[in-house]
């Protein structure tokens, strides 16, 4: 009958999380009564797309859990949930109460803040309640190998990047490589179950996480950088800001989607627009002028070297 997903410090990215899950479990009926559209992309490829739960299928959570700190953090929570309607008005919502949330779970979601994920780990009796258990890790900067020193040896620890995207469905999760035991394939399956209902899902060796958190996690302030650039550049040129605004983030988008859809590489979609002695070509040189290409490439090797210190002892 499924599985219960319990998400310890269930803030943005772990409302972000159960949202997505469970509007993938609603998406069938509504799409029977013709009330929400598919997504542009249903599949990807490695992933799967999570469809309505059938009797038995224990890769399909079945009960929700959200835990917090504060009894205020608890109401406004609720309050959020039961305004999305569907099954989100099914998720429990509890205050300092982790221990008793985990006892009662299969699957624990760990998305609080990096520094403080030690004192909710080492909280009496939540070794014992994640005994044998699979705890999915989405903290930036804590290790595999740190998150095993504070569980049981018995405790199943995985990695998990998502990034902000993931609000809309639209989101990229990078997966640690899933150690092999004998519930490695169903867990497998439930990762990618839970992950791809919120974007595009993707397993990797742990020792990329960092530079993943800079490229996907970070990523999305330096596109909206590059983004409110363009439109600044429309603004100067006579555009009302709007118009400029809607007109940069379309054609980022439809870029993006021509690569991940048509499999095009992003030096063919350039090249189909640079026609000789265009404005393209004149617009590109202004680029190369300013060292953008290397200044993006160096920004993501200076947020790698700063995701490689989070959730580390300071020195």
């Amino acid at each position: 009958m499924g599985y219960t997903l319990c998400v310890l410090g269930c803030g943005t990215m772990g409302i972000a999380v159960l949202s997505g899950v469970v509007d993938s479990l609603d998406i069938p009926s509504r799409l029977s009564n013709n009330h929400h559209p598919e997504k542009w992309e249903s599949h990807t490829p490695g992933t799967l797309t999570p469809i309505a739960a059938s009797p038995g299928d224990n890769t399909i959570p079945s009960r929700f859990i959200a835990c917090v700190k504060r009894e205020t953090s608890a109401i406004k929570l609720k309050s959020s949930f039961a305004s999305m309607g569907g099954m989100a008005q099914t998720i429990e919502v509890l205050a300092s109460q982790n221990v008793q949330a985990v006892q009662e779970s299969d699957v624990v979601l760990l998305c609080c803040k990096p520094q403080v994920a030690h004192s909710i780990l080492s909280e009496p009796g939540m070794k014992e309640a994640l005994d044998g258990k699979l705890l999915i890790s989405i903290l930036a900067g804590v290790t595999i190998s740190q998150l095993s020193g504070w569980v049981l040896p018995s405790t199943k620890v995985i990695r998990a990047m998502p990034n902000t995207p993931c609000k809309i469905r639209e989101g990229m999760t990078v997966v640690s490589t899933i150690p092999s035991s004998p519930s490695e394939q169903s867990d497998n399956a439930l990762i990618l179950k839970i992950f791809s209902s919120i974007g595009r899902c993707r397993f990797l060796d742990e020792k990329h996480f960092d530079a993943c958190t800079a490229l996907s996690g970070s990523g999305p302030a330096f596109a909206c950088i590059f983004l409110e650039a363009m439109a600044d550049g429309g603004v100067m040129m006579g555009l009302p800001r709007a118009e400029a605004l809607e007109l940069a983030s379309q054609t980022l988008q439809g870029a993006a989607r021509m690569v991940l859809q048509a499999g095009q590489h992003p030096a063919q979609i350039r090249d189909a627009v640079t026609t000789p002695g265009g404005c393209t070509i004149a617009g590109l040189l202004a680029l190369e002028d300013g060292k953008v290409r290397s200044t993006i490439a160096r920004c993501i090797q200076v947020a790698t070297e700063r995701a490689s210190e989070l959730g580390q002892p300071k020195k």
